[in-house]
């Protein structure tokens, strides 16, 4: 059988994708393989994945093994083929929420529970409060944000997608908003120094 080949186009986005893997939480080898389930067009089973990366077959059994725990690959067989072939979920959104959960999951979660924990204990000097007191706020941002991407992973892909086309639209509306709102306040700030006034003139 003839080796497995890629085109220089789909070389440079699996090399790529494997130096970025490292800063995201996964090895190099890891993206890599990722990366090649991710442009092919039908699913590969391991042997393959080897013979196209020239990885060793060992490697590509932990490499999916990985991808699978992160659940950025599925498992699926072929009529009348007993080997296991591995591709990405179909929906570039899926991929996106998939990877937004598992870091949450490995890298937030464990923040979480350990600010609370060090937030249920008794302070025991004035910098154990100052401490506390920056804790609880980390600890709310923290939570706010988990909080809106709980609600994320709700919608649907396509309202997903045109939530964040309107990134730009969202804070012009946002700064509409405080400018009603601060308006807001000085009419009243207005109508305080109207009523003080009056008040004044009928004690004169």
């Amino acid at each position: 059988m003839e080796p497995h080949t890629l085109s220089p186009l789909m070389q440079r986005f699996i090399l790529h994708f494997g130096e970025m893997g490292s800063r995201w939480g996964i090895n190099r080898t890891v993206g890599q393989i990722y990366a090649l389930l991710y442009v092919q067009a039908r699913p590969l089973n391991a042997d393959e994945i080897a013979d196209y990366l020239s990885f060793s077959r060992s490697n590509v059994s932990m490499g999916l093994k990985e991808l699978q725990s992160w659940r950025l690959v599925k498992l699926l067989h072929q009529p009348g083929d007993r080997r296991e072939y591995f591709e990405p979920p179909k929906d570039i959104w899926d991929i996106f929420k998939a990877l937004l959960e598992e870091r949450r999951r490995r890298e937030i979660e464990p923040t979480l529970s350990m600010l609370r924990d060090a937030l249920l204990e008794t302070p025991a000097s004035a910098d154990d409060k100052h401490a506390q007191k920056r804790m609880r706020e980390m600890y709310d941002l923290i939570e706010l944000s988990s909080s809106w991407f709980d609600d994320v992973q709700r919608l649907s892909p396509e309202t997903l997608s045109s939530l964040m086309k309107m990134g730009s639209k969202i804070k012009k509306l946002l700064d509409v908003k405080d400018k009603f709102r601060f308006g807001g306040e000085k009419t009243d700030n207005k109508s305080e120094d109207k009523s003080a006034k009056v008040a004044a003139k009928e004690k004169d």
